[in-house]
Parts: structure tokens; sequence; C-alpha cells
């Protein structure tokens, strides 16, 4: 039945389940992560991002008004008021409720809670509350109350407004976004004009030790990164370079060159010979093939590795944290400043994943926009 036309066989089936299941696993994540930057942290806390679209279960810990907005009803002191009118949350449907972190399910709504030197409270379901005292009620914050709630789907901008327009952090968030552009750049062009004029000599011209340059470049796929950092370092600052912009370059450069080199050598090589020989007898130097005939018709590959090197240099911090200077602030890239953010408890989950999402809008950008090219890159030199 497999040699039927039209029938498809198990394997070119197999083939697609995997592409699907591997769109899949890249997509879901970042939808997550896209759905997660527009809810608030105590959402982010409860429950996952496949649930935001569905009323909530949630343990809040709310404030009564300030005393400052106390009233006088006879002989009593009322602060009265709505646990959700400055609560993220908006309007919810309390289940039950308590004064204490160790007893928050005490009371039901309609029930009043006895705080003894604080006054009497009560709760009803849609959060309005009556707070009531025989005293003045002193302090400059209001009383806690700790409620279970039904809270229903929510999403806002607050995530972005704090990444993109607050303050200080706006500063921060547009200098590293400039920073990163700085260093991602140069270090994506750089390594594929190097690697071009190398990868077109190991392909088509002949000189002694040709294959042994070819099996150093393969030998340094398999070079771990982490192991080169600290003696290039050494090496930056023992010529010189010391910690800067073009510390980094050079760095990611040397990282990106042998995958280039190999990428591009590959696809060259599958280049048809005719042309190149069609070239040389018509008076061509070499430097006029690679310029005319083979950069264009390279263009494929070419652009496959610019994507893998702009995402790779886009998203690195360990480079970053390693060759430039972040104590002023004036080279930190997107990637370091999203730590900042997070703050010394990392618990800003919402801003995590906010500032990831906007440090991943160019990325996706560039992919997108170049993907057509990724695979026949890929394949570059795979068919004769």
């Amino acid at each position: 039945m497999s040699s039927i036309a039209g029938s498809k066989s198990g394997l070119t089936w197999a083939v697609q389940i995997s592409v699907v299941l591997l769109v899949a696993l890249w997509l879901f994540p970042t939808v997550g992560l896209f759905i997660s930057s527009f809810r608030t942290a105590d959402q982010i806390s409860t429950s996952g991002w496949w649930a935001a679209l569905f009323t909530q279960e949630q343990n809040l810990v709310l404030r009564t008004a300030n005393p400052d907005t106390q009233t006088q009803d006879g002989s009593l002191f009322v602060i009265e008021g709505n646990l959700f009118a400055d609560n993220d949350e908006g309007a919810a449907t309390i289940s039950v409720w308590g004064v204490s972190s160790r007893a928050i399910s005490d009371y039901v709504p309609g029930d009043t809670a006895d705080m003894g030197d604080d006054g009497r409270i009560t709760v009803q379901e849609n959060g309005d509350y009556r707070l009531e005292n025989d005293a003045a009620f002193e302090g400059s914050r209001g009383e806690r109350v700790f409620v279970t709630a039904e809270t229903p789907p929510k999403f806002t901008l607050d995530n972005y407004r704090h990444i993109l327009l607050s303050g200080s952090t706006t500063d921060g968030m547009a200098k590293a976004f400039f920073n990163t552009l700085t260093v991602t750049i140069p270090a994506t062009i750089i390594p594929i004009v190097i690697a071009a004029f190398a990868a077109y000599a190991l392909a088509w011209m002949r000189f002694p030790g040709r294959a042994l340059l070819i099996a150093l470049v393969v030998g340094l796929l398999v070079v771990p990164l982490q192991l080169a950092l600290i003696p290039l370092l050494r090496l930056h600052l023992g010529i010189g370079i010391g910690k800067g912009y073009l510390g980094v370059w050079l760095a990611h450069t040397g990282f990106g060159l042998p995958l280039a080199v190999y990428l591009l050598r590959n696809y060259m090589v599958g280049l048809p010979r005719d042309i190149i020989e069609n070239a040389k007898v018509d008076g061509a130097t070499d430097f006029q093939i690679f310029t005319r005939i083979i950069l264009p018709l390279s263009f494929p590959a070419l652009a496959s590795f610019a994507i893998f090197q702009f995402l790779w240099t886009w998203n690195d911090l360990l480079v970053a944290k390693v060759f430039l200077i972040d104590a002023t602030g004036e080279t930190t890239v997107m990637t370091n400043q999203i730590v900042e953010l997070l703050g010394t408890r990392g618990g800003n989950w919402e801003i995590l994943a906010t500032a990831a999402f906007v440090s991943i809008a160019v990325p996706l950008a560039v992919f997108f926009t170049m993907q057509r090219y990724l695979v026949r890159g890929l394949l570059a030199g795979s068919v004769k």
C-alpha cells in the first residue's frame, strides 16, 4: 500500500509529527510568557498561564483604608470601604476570611471579627467592610485582612508601564536595549565577514595544509565556551583591550567563527563548479569571483548563520558579564538588566515575564523575517 500514488509513508508521517511537536515545544513557552506578561504577581503565583482565562481561587492579603479616613458615628470611630478598591485583582467574591496569617479562614462573609484594641471588622462577600472602634484609630497603615476569594480573569498593562514608562527603570531598559544592539550587530557582522573569506579559501583555493585547517575548524566546534572565558579575558587584559565593547565583539567573533566557517564552507563547496571555472577562464580573480559570484549565491547560508549568531549574542549573559563592565550601568545589556529588575529576592515574576518578552521581541522579528533561509542554510552541503 505504501507504493500507491498519493499515499504517505510511515516515515513521512513521523517527520511531520516530529516537526509539529518541535513547533509546539517552542511555541507554548513563548505564548505562556506573553500571557504571563499581562498578569499580576498574585495570579502568576496562584496558577499557570493556561488558567488565565478562568476564575481562580486566590489567597490574598488586603488592607483597610488608612486611619486618616476614619469618621465618627456617634460614639464609634468608623472606617468603611472595599478591600479590593486598591487591589490589582479588581472585583472578586470572598468565600472565607480571617484577621491572622495563622487563621485565614475563621470567618465567612457577613461575620464580625473582634480585633481587640484595633476594633471590630465586618467583611461582606463583595469585599465591602466596616471597621469600627470605641477609640480613634491610630497609625499610618490600615489593618491586614486575609481573604480567600474567587477572582475573575484580569489582564493589565501595568507591567509594561513599569518596564517601559516608569522613571529610572525606563532609562535602564532603554539604555540596555541600545547597549545590546551595540554588542549584537557588530558581533554578528564581524564573524560573517571573516568566515566568508575563510570558507571560500577552504572550499575553492588549493594550498598546503587545507585539510588540517578544515579538521581544526571541526575540532573547535566542540570547545566549551566556559573553558575559554578566563584565558581569553586574561589575554584581553594582557594586550590592553580590557573590558569593553571591543573585547566582547572579539569574544563573540571567536566563539562564533568555527560554526560560521564550517557552515559557509559546506555551502560553498556545493555550488556549481562550472560557474567558478568559467569565471576563471574569463580572467576573473579570486576576489572578483568571491564578491560577484560566491557571496550572492551563498546568501541563504549567510542569513542562516546570521540568525543563529544574532540570537546567541542578543540572549547572551555569560560573555557580557565577563567582558563588559556593569558596575556603572553604561554597558549593561538587556539580559543583565532583567536580572537587576528581579531584585535581590527574585520574586517579581510578573516583571520577569514582561521584561523577558520585551527582550525577545527583536529576536522574534529577526527570526520570522529571515527564517525562510534557515532550512536552506542548514542543509548546506548535505546533498550533492
